[in-house]
This record gives C-alpha cells, structure tokens and sequence, in this order.
C-alpha cells in the first residue's frame, strides 16, 4: 500500500500532494502547456475507481504556495509483476509539467527516494519532450511513435493532406453506402463500441479492458469523453472514443468489424471527429502511441498528415533488459493469447490489467 498521505517534506524541498483533493491542480493543468487529459482528475479518478492506482504529483511548490510545477505518479503494487511508481498507468504519455531543468532534476531525485523507501522495483516516465534531460539514473526501456494532427488549417486544407487513396476515396465510399453515424456517452453507445474493441482484440489475440474501465471513463470525464459509432443496416461496424482537454482532442480507442472495413466506415469516424473538433476550436488531434512492430496503424495514422515525434519509456533504475528480449515475451503471450476463446480473454482482461499498468 502506498503511503502518499503520510508523506513530509525532504530536505530538498519537495511536497507530495493528492491531485485529486488539492484544488491549485484543474488550474495548473489548464494553464500548462504540456498537460494533456492524462493529468485530469477525470483520467486520474478513472484510474483509481477502476484499478485502484492512488495518483500523487510531487512539487517544490509548498502547499501555501501557487502550484507551478509537478510530476505525476500512481504507485502500481502487484503480486505478479512487481511495484512501481509509473507516470502514468495506460496513458500514452504524462509530460513532467515543470519550468526547469533543477525543478525536473529535485523532482526525479525526490521519486527515487521514495522508490527505495518504498522498497518498489523502479520508476517509469513516459515523455516525448525531446528538451527533457534525463540522467544516468535513468535508461530507455520502449520507444514508441506519437502522431498528432494540427487542425488549425481550414477543413479543406486538412482533407486535401488527406492520403487520396487511403483516406479521402474511404470517406467518399462510406458516402456512397450510406452508413449511419451518432455520437455521444449514452449506455448504448458505450456497449456497442465495447463489443467493437472486443472484435479486435480478439484479431489481434489481446484481452480487452474491462468494461468497467470504460463506464468509468464515461461517468468520471463526463462531456469531455466522445463515442462515435458508424452502422451500416443497422448494425455497429466501426467505433471510436474520444477524450478532450483544453485545444486538444485525443483518440485513444477504436474498434471495427473486420469483414466490412472496406466500407470505409473508421475512416469516416476520424473525419467527423476532426469536424467536430473544428467546431469547437480545438487545434489539435492526437491521434495516441503506435508500437514500432505496428507498422499498419503507423501507415494509417501518417496517411492523414498526423506529423510523427518520438515517445519514449525512461525508468530508474536503469535496466538491462533488451528490446528484444521484450519482444519476445510479448510475442509469447500473444501465442498463449491466440488458444484462449473469446469469454476467457474477456475474463483475462479483468484479472490482468490492474497488474500491468
């Protein structure tokens, strides 16, 4: 178990603070350039309603003072696969909102203290700031690719960048076959883009999240979380969710019928979803973390002119393990996966996830 609460001041002038309960945190996260809706309270109170993750943000900022920087943690303990303090647990990225090389430097030397005293494995950073200096301490573990779509240009600029194959003929075929769309957070909705996601976890013979990692995304973040279905017939066939904080909208999960795909049906999706976000002056579409071994979904989300950075996993203390000794084990697991009905990857994904964040 933690001990957030019990925590005091070191000597190096570094305060924990439950982000959750302290009222300076909305504000620095609105304010903060490199906050994203992995810092919201929405995201962050999913994550302990559903797996039971307590966040903590430490800051040199004293808690009588005006809250300016802070690195978010949650404390992961498991029987499984360890303890560690990881920023942050299913989330693409969680930038260290500082102003400062020092402030970053106190900040890490503060999470490693706490590391040892907690007597966890290790602490992980998941950043695509190449500004960032890490130390030694510190070593890459995974390297993954981050896309995000500026949408400031007007909406005919942004569909002429589109791939004229690839994306802008799939949007005119699902036109042509008159699919269906809605949007929202109704109960619905959230069933049929959760049955979506298990379609295709299913192909790619990976458990889904819970369901309840998705009702409490919905009933935590409120209006700023989207579902948008396509149906063709009446039948779902296509499904994305969406999450929004500030200028920014971020894709983080989508699903699709596999047989029907040529109907163009997610390509219609992301182009409504960018509509959206245009009308409601957003600037930026982030459209989430490829692995490097994906090379379909990075094809897909270059296609729509999504410029393409760097994001990477750093953790202290440093580690030896490969990159290929990682991509074994997943590949392992894949093939363990692949034997398993559907019912039981479903049940998997209960059992699992809380001890993978």
């Amino acid at each position: 178990m933690a001990t957030w609460g019990m925590m005091s001041p070191s000597y190096t002038g570094v305060f924990a603070i439950d982000p959750l309960r302290d009222s300076r945190w909305p504000e620095l996260i609105a304010r903060h350039p490199n906050a994203s809706v992995f810092h919201t309270c929405g995201w962050l109170g999913t994550l302990q309603a559903t797996y039971g993750y307590a966040p903590v943000a430490l800051t040199t900022s004293a808690p009588n003072e005006h809250l300016t920087n802070a690195i978010l943690f949650c404390a992961v303990s498991s029987w499984l696969t360890g303890s560690r303090f990881v920023s942050l647990p299913f989330s693409d990225h969680c930038e260290p909102l500082i102003e400062c090389a020092e402030q970053f430097e106190a900040l890490c030397a503060h999470a490693e203290v706490l590391r040892v005293r907690e007597g966890r494995k290790y602490v992980e950073l998941r950043s695509a700031n190449p500004c960032l200096e890490f130390g030694k301490e510190f070593s890459s573990t995974n390297t993954y690719t981050l896309h995000r779509l500026d949408l400031r240009p007007s909406l005919s600029v942004l569909h002429n960048g589109f791939h004229k194959d690839c994306i802008q003929r799939k949007i005119s075929r699902a036109e042509r076959e008159s699919l269906t769309y809605e949007a929202g957070r109704s109960p619905l909705l959230l069933q049929q883009l959760y049955g979506l996601l298990q379609l295709t976890r299913s192909r790619q013979h990976l458990p889904p999240q819970p369901f309840e990692w998705f009702q409490n995304l919905v009933g935590y973040m409120g209006e700023k979380v989207c579902i948008r279905i396509a149906s063709k017939d009446c039948q779902p066939i296509a499904g994305i969710m969406t999450l929004e904080h500030g200028k920014k909208m971020v894709y983080k999960y989508g699903g699709s019928e596999a047989k029907l795909n040529n109907l163009g049906a997610m390509s219609m999706l992301f182009w409504q979803a960018i509509k959206d976000a245009k009308d409601a002056s957003m600037e930026e579409l982030d459209l989430g973390r490829s692995d490097l071994n994906n090379p379909g979904l990075i094809t897909f989300k270059e296609r729509w002119s999504a410029a393409r950075t760097t994001l990477t996993t750093w953790r202290t203390p440093a580690v030896s393990t490969s990159p290929s000794f990682e991509h074994l084990r997943t590949r392992l697991a894949k093939e363990v996966c692949a034997r398993l009905p559907d019912s039981a990857l479903t049940l998997a994904g209960r059992l699992l996830y809380r001890h993978i964040g």
